[in-house]
């Protein structure tokens, strides 16, 4: 059966790791793309618990914990557990989420999210806490569990409100190269038409993985970053971006690439289509 809707005729590679890229293919398929999963990064644990496992012997002296990501919930949670606490052990912590995929998985443990910016971005929830009649954080302590190769935007700016903030890695990023072969073949072979980069190490692992066929691909390919973050770590990585989604989500990656490609109609010389 040929596949209908705004993307048909698109092939569209998806570059998340393996085990979350479920949702990002379902709704590329859903509006008709062929979709070409490619994992540049797989999740790991961090070298070691030690700050982590400190923490959560000291859980109820902190009065916010802030998550960045899913992944960092279901690490951080995970590890409370294996510690034998429970969520209610959080005590009188208070939530903050960047992203409502990330104050779902809090909110799916039974967790009250207290704090989620508008924009899904760092920067944005230091301004949230900075904001008018936000609660003053001075003095206050702040878990931060997070990747191992996080930025230090947020902790930076926690700091300068003036509250002590201790950073903990729950997870680390690594490069994947347990790809299919034949979508290596197919991105070698010119056929990706989108790339898409949903966090930063996605793009920074790409390149690591197709080393120098890396700028090829890309060349021949409309480059998609679901944020600034993701768009700026492309660039630093000599990647031409042509979308940066509005709404810094998974459904706002599609939206995009809906409004951009659904416009277009899929070429044999596909290059002047995808010129950014």
């Amino acid at each position: 059966m040929t596949a209908t809707g705004p993307l048909s005729g698109w092939r569209i590679v998806v570059t998340r790791c393996q085990t979350q890229a479920a949702i990002l293919t379902a709704l590329l398929q859903a509006e008709g793309a062929e979709v070409i999963e490619f994992p540049t990064i797989r999740i790991a644990p961090p070298p070691d618990y030690t700050a982590c496992d400190r923490a959560i012997d000291h859980i109820r002296e902190y009065r916010w914990i802030v998550f960045t990501s899913q992944n960092a919930v279901a690490a951080f949670l995970d590890r409370l557990r294996v510690r034998g606490g429970r969520t209610d052990a959080l005590g009188s912590a208070r939530m903050a989420a960047i992203g409502p995929a990330t104050a779902r998985a809090l909110q799916a443990h039974g967790l009250r999210v207290s704090l989620a910016p508008q924009e899904f971005v760092a920067e944005a929830l230091v301004e949230a806490f900075a904001a008018p009649g936000a609660e003053p954080i001075r003095g206050a302590r702040v878990l931060v569990p997070r990747a191992l190769e996080a930025r230090g935007v947020l902790p930076d700016g926690l700091r300068a409100l003036g509250a002590v903030v201790d950073v903990i890695p729950v997870y680390r990023i690594e490069v994947e190269h347990a790809q299919d072969g034949a979508a290596r073949r197919r991105l070698q072979a010119g056929e990706a038409d989108v790339l898409t980069f949903t966090s930063p190490s996605t793009a920074r692992n790409f390149v690591a993985v197709l080393g120098a066929q890396a700028a090829d691909v890309a060349g021949r390919s409309l480059v998609a970053c679901i944020g600034p973050v993701t768009a700026a770590a492309a660039r630093d990585c000599g990647l031409t971006v042509g979308i940066v989604a509005e709404r810094y989500t998974i459904p706002g990656l599609v939206a995009a690439l809906r409004g951009r490609l659904g416009r277009v109609a899929p070429a044999q010389d596909r290059q002047e289509d995808l010129r950014p």
